[in-house]
């Protein structure tokens, strides 16, 4: 069994920044891609960032040059560095891991999700 577990969500005035990280526990082989995705109410859920294991990194175009995400392989775990924080990054964000390989599957696992409020 595989779990995502993320913490670093909270309140920041507009401007501030935030890290979340996300930690996969269990009998793991490798994660193919791992990512943050977001959802404000009353919208669907949208992708903010995605790396893979090699290191390459897409972003949604309304974060790009503000966040960064990064990745630490030997933990299987995922960071997302948010700077000049908007009030339209206001959502919860959900961990993701693709690809994941344990002994006997392959499959996605998502994380419960941490809530992110902008606001002053």
């Amino acid at each position: 069994q595989v779990q995502l577990v993320e913490s670093g969500g909270g309140l920041v005035q507009p401007g501030g920044s935030l890290v979340l990280s996300c930690a996969a526990s269990g009998t793991i082989i490798s994660i193919s891609a791992m990512g943050w995705y977001r959802q404000a109410p009353g919208k669907q859920r949208e992708l903010v960032a995605l790396i893979i294991s090699g290191g390459s990194a897409n972003y949604a175009d309304s974060v790009k040059g503000r966040f960064t995400i990064s990745r630490d392989n030997a933990k299987n775990t995922v960071y997302l560095h948010m700077n000049s924080l908007k009030v339209e990054d206001t959502a919860v964000y959900y961990c993701n891991a693709d690809r994941v390989r344990t002994v006997g599957s392959v499959r996605m696992y998502w994380g419960q999700g941490t809530q992110v409020t902008v606001s002053s």
